[in-house]
């Protein structure tokens, strides 16, 4: 069963693929560091809205969304051409790792993804939701050596995890010669334990610039995080 989801300026229509709109993929899509122009790409986009959310807050020249399960690509494909940006978007049906085979090193100015987490543990019964939702189909190693590949020397990679994994990817980063750059720990509380880690790598060495972001607070939505997410949830 298709659902929608209305943004300020697009729509997101599933069509039944693997991963609903979720609070995740929002806070990452306001939270990343995206470039003005350049090219812009979106690994396992889903039904699109990493790429729309860029779109909307750039004037990227291209922004490339990757999808291997082909419900999601037409889902995708479908919410770019209703979008006010469907001249920059583009979206491929493909393994990340075998669209890297035929794409060159050091090309891509920055890498959006929410990316498989679990581990182990029962996958889900449909096979589109477990394949994004477990890193069977893209383990962090490959997702490292991916990014490591494909960024320019001063583009950056943005992501969201469980806080656990979250911190597990950003020692393993360093093996691949990829530092982070900016961190941002989420609550959905202040009295609740961390819940998602929002992460940006780059090349360059430098110190973590570190934040925390609580989503609720006294029983309504927090002021940062409606500051954050304001130009796309429709009621913020």
């Amino acid at each position: 069963m298709s659902r929608s989801f209305n943004f300020k300026q697009f729509t997101i229509n599933d069509h039944g693929c693997g991963m609903p709109i979720s609070t995740d993929g929002v806070l990452l899509g306001a939270w990343a560091t995206l470039p003005q122009q350049g090219h812009i790409i979106d690994i396992g986009t889903g039904s699109g809205l990493l790429a729309l959310m860029a779109a909307q807050r750039t004037q990227a020249t291209t922004i490339t969304a990757i999808e291997l399960d082909p419900t999601a690509a037409i889902a995708a494909t479908s919410n770019f051409g209703l979008s006010p940006w469907h001249h920059r978007l583009h979206c491929i049906e493909d393994n990340i790792i075998d669209w890297c085979q035929r794409t060159p090193a050091a090309t891509i100015d920055s890498i959006i993804c929410n990316p498989p987490y679990f581990n182990a543990g029962q996958q889900a019964q449909l096979q589109h939701r477990a394949t994004a939702r477990h890193t069977d189909s893209l383990n962090h190693q490959q997702l490292l050596t991916t990014i490591s590949y494909l960024l320019t020397p001063h583009g950056n990679a943005n992501l969201i995890l469980p806080a656990y994994e979250g911190q597990q990817l950003i020692t393993q980063a360093l093996d691949y010669g990829l530092y982070c750059q900016r961190r941002c720990d989420v609550r959905t509380t202040e009295h609740k334990p961390l819940m998602r880690t929002l992460i940006q790598l780059s090349k360059n060495c430098s110190i973590t610039e570190q934040h925390q972001l609580c989503i609720h607070s006294a029983g309504s939505y927090s002021s940062d995080f409606i500051k954050l997410t304001k130009d796309f949830y429709l009621k913020m």
